[in-house]
C-alpha cells in the first residue's frame, strides 16, 4: 500500500503547490504599500500644522499692526490737523468711515459686518485643508484684515455691527484707508497669482 500511494502520489497541499507563499507575498506588497501611505500621511500632517501655524501668525501679526495704528491715530490724531508725510502725494488724516474698504457702500455697515465674519468662518474652515505656505500667508493677510475691521465694526461708535472703521492713510487723489485694508488687498492680490500659477490651498498644482 505504501509503496502504491508513493507511484501515485498524493495531491498538492497549498504549502507544496506555492500558493501560500503567493498570499504570504501579497499580503507583505498589501501590508507596505498601508505602510507606506501610513507614512505620507504621517509626514503630511506636521507640514499642515505648520502652515496653519503660519496663517494664524500672520493673521495675528497684520491684526496686532492694525489695532495699535488706530490706536495712535485715536490718541494723538483724530481732531487734529492732518499730518503731511510727503508733500503734496501722502498725508496721514484720521476719519471714521462707515462702508467698506476705501469708504464704499457707506449705507450697508451691517451688511459688511456680516461679510467680514463669513470671510473669517470661511478662512478658519478652509485651514484645516492648507498645505501650501503661500497660501499661508495670503489667507493669514486676509484674516488679520478682516478681524481688523470687523473689531471696529463691533466696538466703536455708533453702535455694535454699526461701528465705523478707523481709516488715516490718504494718499492724493485715492481714498483714506487703513492698515487692515492694505493687508486685505495684499491678501487678495497674492491668492489672484497663485490662482493664476494653477497653485491649490491644498498644495496641489494643476494647469487649466
Amino acid at each position: 500500500m505504501t509503496e502504491a500511494e508513493r507511484i501515485i502520489g498524493t495531491p498538492d497541499t497549498p504549502e507544496d503547490s506555492g500558493e501560500q507563499p503567493a498570499a504570504a507575498g501579497a499580503a507583505s506588497v498589501s501590508g507596505a504599500a498601508s505602510g507606506a501611505d501610513e507614512r505620507e500621511n504621517a509626514a503630511e500632517r506636521p507640514r499642515g500644522r505648520r502652515r496653519i501655524a503660519v496663517l494664524f501668525a500672520v493673521a495675528a501679526f497684520a491684526y496686532a499692526l492694525d489695532l495699535i495704528s488706530k490706536m495712535l491715530v485715536v490718541a494723538k490724531l483724530e481732531h487734529h490737523a492732518p499730518i503731511k508725510v510727503v508733500d503734496g502725494w501722502l498725508e496721514l488724516n484720521a476719519i471714521r468711515n462707515p462702508g467698506a474698504a476705501f469708504g464704499f457702500g457707506e449705507a450697508f455697515t451691517v451688511i459688511f459686518t456680516v461679510i467680514a465674519a463669513a470671510v473669517i468662518v470661511v478662512i478658519i474652515r478652509l485651514a484645516r485643508k492648507l498645505y501650501s505656505l503661500p497660501w499661508a500667508i495670503a489667507l493669514g493677510l486676509l484674516l488679520g484684515g478682516a478681524i481688523g475691521n470687523l473689531t471696529d465694526r463691533i466696538f466703536r461708535t455708533p453702535g455694535l455691527f454699526e461701528g465705523q472703521v478707523v481709516d488715516f492713510i490718504a494718499p492724493k487723489g485715492f481714498a483714506v484707508f487703513n492698515l487692515a485694508d492694505s493687508a486685505i488687498v495684499c491678501g487678495g492680490i497674492l491668492i489672484v497669482l497663485l490662482s493664476f500659477r494653477g497653485l491649490d490651498p491644498d498644495g496641489t498644482v494643476h494647469k487649466d
